[in-house]
């Protein structure tokens, strides 16, 4: 059991490499689960409260000051009802994850969607890499009790789909553990 028994609803961590879709499964998330959850895009929120110490022209990306970050999100943590999206989840404290969803792509579909996105061909290599050798997957993997810590492919709408409808069964789930037992 995790440590958020006093919360009315759960911390959802969605985690993988750039390109899986961490933040369309958190938006089809927000909109389909059955208590209201927000969804914090982290990279963005980084960027808007000013939480780095500064911006890397090279990898065209910020480097963030984690115990700033760490502690603008404590209080949300602490209430629950969030999706925290983000590309690694290692910073997060144990203590906040009800659920660890990493995201998976198969590496041709991963790079043809950072193309897309107009992505140095160095950010792009890194990334793919990344993905291929499971860096953030293992990185869940070690931060987070196991059983919190889901694998789900995202190639695809139908991936999408089974992947938002499991997360919500989960907090179906998760809601009903939270309810007293009658005695």
């Amino acid at each position: 059991m995790s440590a958020s028994t006093s919360r009315q609803a759960p911390v959802i961590i969605i985690t993988g490499t750039p390109g899986t879709g961490k933040t369309t499964h958190a938006q089809l998330l927000v909109q389909e689960s059955p208590i209201p959850l927000q969804h914090i895009n982290v990279g963005e929120w980084v960027k808007e409260k000013g939480l780095y110490e500064e911006y890397d022209e090279e990898w065209q990306s910020y480097t963030v000051d984690e115990d700033k970050l760490v502690d603008e999100l404590e209080p949300l943590a602490s209430a629950g009802g969030i999706i925290l999206d983000w590309h690694t989840s290692e910073v997060f404290p144990e203590r906040w994850a009800d659920l660890v969803v990493v995201l998976r792509c198969d590496h041709t579909r991963l790079w043809d969607r950072l193309e897309k996105r107009n992505y140095p061909l160095k950010k792009i290599q890194e990334n793919n890499e990344a993905e291929i050798m499971e860096v953030v997957l293992d990185e869940a993997r070690s931060s987070y009790p196991p059983e919190i810590v889901v694998e789900l492919r995202s190639e695809n709408t139908e991936d999408l789909e089974a992947n938002v409808a499991r997360i919500v069964q989960w907090i179906e789930a998760w809601r009903k553990n939270q309810e007293p037992s009658e005695q």
